[in-house]
């Protein structure tokens, strides 16, 4: 018997609210100083509930080469790299008009 979806009604293999929450999310990726005049760069709006944020956080960091952590529900990237992760949440799926560069 299939397993069907609380929130659209439809069964599990033909469901896309992941897809669509995807498109509705606001994204904030910012620069931010920290101690010392380090700059970090801080994405908001991902819903660890959804999204993995744990994998993108590894993808980043080995895409960037930089360091990084993910903590609740923020990404802290070190350095600036606001223009490359917003082209990465495009191709990972977001949309361009919902993501935030500040």
């Amino acid at each position: 018997m299939a397993v069907i979806c609380k929130k659209c009604g439809l069964p599990d293999d033909l469901c896309a609210c992941g897809e669509l929450d995807k498109e509705d999310t606001r994204i904030v990726v910012r620069l931010e100083t920290r101690r010392f005049s380090k700059t970090t760069t801080m994405i908001e709006g991902l819903d660890p509930k959804i999204n993995d944020i744990h994998t993108i956080v590894k993808e980043l960091k080995s895409r960037l080469a930089c360091g990084g952590t993910a903590k609740d529900g923020f990404i802290l990237l070190q350095g600036d790299h606001r223009d490359i992760v917003k082209n990465y949440l495009v191709v990972k799926g977001f949309n361009e008009s919902s993501i935030e560069v500040m």
